[in-house]
């Protein structure tokens, strides 16, 4: 199993230029510490979440790592043009030195996202999985042409291609031709920080139904504070919680209120949950043993390619010294 670090880019102290060199900061200690991973996140029109710009970000990260993989956990396809997304990735695939890592996913539950950039949540799945599409045969391909429902192009070529020879894609899905796209691809599988275990369990199994491999590699994102009692851990982590858990429930309710509208399919709260202990039972929170019984469940339970930290503190030197007490004392014992 990989260690990567989740990046949100988080706006605790309301100084975006402080947000975004705190962020760098642990980046760069993760990759010190030898993590082999660093995701970042795709938010719009959000003040606490300060990664509209994720590719941006990334290419800054670029410069200033050497190691670490870079990841897009993730782009939201349905809100770009694909053709962008294609001759951007390329770019920053050459920028970092092949060190890309392509995660996609249609957006949500950001009822804001959908409104501002005209895409209804209905199309979102049908935009991501078309966009994906065009965007495989643009890497890699010339000459393209493509006729699809929603996006079109007539013998193009980009420039310039990536530097890997396949940038490894990860989707995150919990739908049905999601997953079915994933698996007839060989893509690998992402699951965020909500996602319940049953959920991530039958989209595994879903996956590997159609194609025996490739499920190995999927990317968990789990909150993470690793404190020196299960007491102190929770303490410090619960405002960086209860925040997330007010924001994610106030836009479901708005997503269940418009789903009164019987052309709109319903949300479904059955698979992914925000209340607080819910979150902070299923996160990687507690004491060092704490901690390394929970990963230990998730290995046994998902067969974990890589778990993708979320520090979880407001502090960014508490997170630091979480971040070197996980590589110290939790790391060796759960790899």
């Amino acid at each position: 199993m990989k260690t990567g670090i989740f990046c949100n880019y988080e706006n605790h102290h309301q100084d975006a230029r402080r947000a975004i060199f705190e962020q760098v900061t642990l980046i760069k200690q993760a990759e010190s510490l030898g993590f082999e991973e660093a995701w970042v996140s795709e938010h719009h029109f959000s003040e606490s979440n300060l990664s509209p710009s994720m590719l941006v970000l990334m290419a800054h990260l670029a410069g200033l790592t050497s190691t670490i993989k870079l990841g897009t956990a993730a782009v939201l396809l349905p809100f770009h043009n694909p053709i962008r997304v294609a001759e951007d990735i390329a770019t920053l695939d050459n920028l970092c030195n092949g060190r890309l890592l392509f995660g996609v996913a249609k957006g949500g539950p950001f009822p804001q996202q959908n409104k501002h950039f005209a895409t209804s949540t209905s199309e979102s799945r049908p935009k991501m999985l078309e966009a994906m599409a065009l965007i495989e045969k643009l890497l890699y391909e010339t000459n393209v042409s493509f006729n699809g429902q929603y996006y079109q192009c007539d013998r193009l070529t980009i420039y310039p291609k990536p530097l890997q020879q396949k940038i490894p894609v990860y989707v995150a899905t919990g739908g049905d031709d999601g997953i079915e796209f994933a698996a007839k691809h060989s893509f690998s599988l992402m699951g965020g920080p909500p996602f319940s275990l049953p959920r991530l369990k039958n989209t595994i199994a879903k996956y590997q139904a159609l194609n025996a491999s490739g499920a190995e590699n999927l990317v968990l994102a789990r909150f993470f504070y690793v404190g020196k009692t299960d007491r102190e851990a929770v303490s410090e982590a619960l405002p960086f919680i209860r925040q997330f858990s007010q924001k994610m429930k106030a836009n479901s309710a708005q997503l269940l209120q418009k789903s009164a509208n019987p052309n709109q399919k319903p949300f479904d709260r059955t698979n992914i949950c925000f209340d607080e202990d819910y979150l902070i039972e299923n996160s990687i929170i507690g004491d060092v043993e704490t901690c390394r019984d929970k990963i230990k469940k998730f290995q046994d339970e998902l067969n974990l390619g890589t778990l993708a930290l979320k520090p979880s503190s407001l502090d960014v030197q508490k997170n630091l010294e979480s971040l070197t007490r996980y590589n110290q004392e939790v790391r060796n014992y759960v790899v």
